[in-house]
């Protein structure tokens, strides 16, 4: 899709507008077996669409799912498939967690939600992609194919898991591109859940940094930074006027496949917890190090990395890491990098609003404060850092919105 690119006069203009209704005007479609033309792609239609209702974001690493589960029962809904209905609905909101891998973060529940005239709940669920397989498998025993041929779909497992989809369960990804689906669950979160958005305050004291709610009802321009896999950087002007500005191949996918290379760990979650007790100094070249000091010429702290993994060169202090000093050490390494770009593409497109989402950083609230803390020391204080409570569940979100021939304003009450 060609995405028209903001002129400095329309990004001026975009400052001087708040996050409404209004915003959200492009097209909806439906996803089921009958609207579906040659190619899956989604063609227009008054259908309304049967529960249940589904957005997947089927990432590298992580597939996210999120469930809308309804409040009120339609007539329609009272025949022979309400059975099977019922059993999905328990089975997902009864639980939080589904086999050995996936998890609802009960936390996250959004109530009180309307989408398409129906009130009711959001569910947000996560497994590995690696574990796709047993997804399916248990899709299948819950009968969830029985009541839709078709789901909405975003990422690029979208296409990776295609024929998986149709060979296991009968049914067909609607695919959505994953930054207009991104975009659009960002926005939506935001009118739904006025404390979705904050920052750390006194960033630079990163020990004592609080988390703190920000008022992001005037969200243009931003930079929107998404940590998956790996990281893309959106530079967003309105709802359907964004460009997509940089990127690079190291993000968490960089860093769970380094720390189980460096550290033995298995999941993320024992990654981030490894990385938790570790001291990345032991593993960087600091400033100081080679300076003996602050080089204060140029404002460089000595506790500055000057070289990451530096001291990896020297046998002696090769056998004093632990491995909970590489994954921190890999952690900052990372989120260092992310952050060094973020900052730049901010300056280079004159944006002092970053926002980063992303699994990345989920239960990781050692990168968000790094995050934080590289955005205001390097720009000496115009630029902040923001994150969102929702972070890797906004592409799912987003395609959960994709229903009916409608303006998707009519899903936000």
């Amino acid at each position: 899709m060609k995405v028209p690119v903001a002129t400095s006069a329309e990004m001026k203009e975009a400052e001087k507008f708040p996050l409404n209704i209004s915003d959200f005007t492009n097209l909806i479609e439906v996803a089921n077996d009958d609207n579906m033309d040659k190619n899956n792609n989604v063609k227009r239609t008054d259908e309304y669409m049967s529960m249940p209702w589904f957005g997947i974001d089927i990432g590298g690493t992580l597939t996210k799912l999120v469930y809308f589960e309804p409040k009120d029962i339609t007539p329609d809904e009272k025949n022979t498939e309400a059975n099977s209905l019922r059993k999905i609905r328990k089975f997902l909101t009864k639980n939080s967690s589904y086999g050995n891998t996936g998890l609802r973060d009960t936390h996250l529940q959004m109530d009180d939600v309307d989408i398409r005239n129906r009130k009711g709940s959001l569910h947000f669920i996560r497994f590995p992609t690696s574990e796709m397989s047993s997804f399916l498998s248990l899709a299948k025993s819950k009968g969830m194919a029985d009541l839709v041929t078709a789901v909405c779909a975003t990422g690029g497992g979208a296409y990776k898991f295609e024929k998986d989809f149709m060979h296991e369960l009968n049914m067909k990804l609607a695919k959505f591109d994953e930054l207009d689906t991104l975009i659009k669950g960002v926005l939506f979160s935001e009118l739904r859940h006025t404390t979705e958005c904050y920052y750390f305050n006194n960033a630079r004291d990163i020990r004592n940094s609080q988390k703190m709610a920000y008022d992001f009802s005037r969200p243009y321009p931003f930079i929107l930074v998404n940590v998956g896999s790996g990281v893309s950087l959106l530079a967003v002007y309105g709802p359907n006027n964004y460009k997509r500005i940089s990127g690079t191949s190291l993000g968490g996918g960089t860093f769970l496949g380094l720390c189980c290379l460096l550290t033995g760990c298995t999941s993320y979650e024992e990654a981030i917890e490894l990385a938790t007790k570790g001291d990345h100094t032991k593993v960087d070249k600091l400033v100081k190090d080679i300076y003996g000091g602050d080089y204060a010429r140029f404002g460089l702290p000595g506790d500055l990395v000057a070289s990451s993994y530096g001291q990896m060169h020297n046998k002696d202090k090769q056998g004093k890491v632990s491995r909970e000093d590489l994954a921190n050490a890999t952690l900052v390494t990372i989120t260092n990098n992310i952050g060094s770009i973020a900052r730049m593409c901010a300056l280079n497109e004159k944006i002092d609003k970053v926002v980063f989402v992303g699994n990345f950083l989920r239960v990781n609230s050692i990168s968000m404060k790094l995050l934080a803390y590289a955005m205001d020391f390097w720009s000496e204080g115009s630029l902040k850092a923001l994150f969102l409570n929702h972070e890797g569940y906004f592409g799912a979100l987003g395609c959960l919105l994709q229903f009916n021939n409608s303006d998707i304003a009519e899903y936000i009450s």
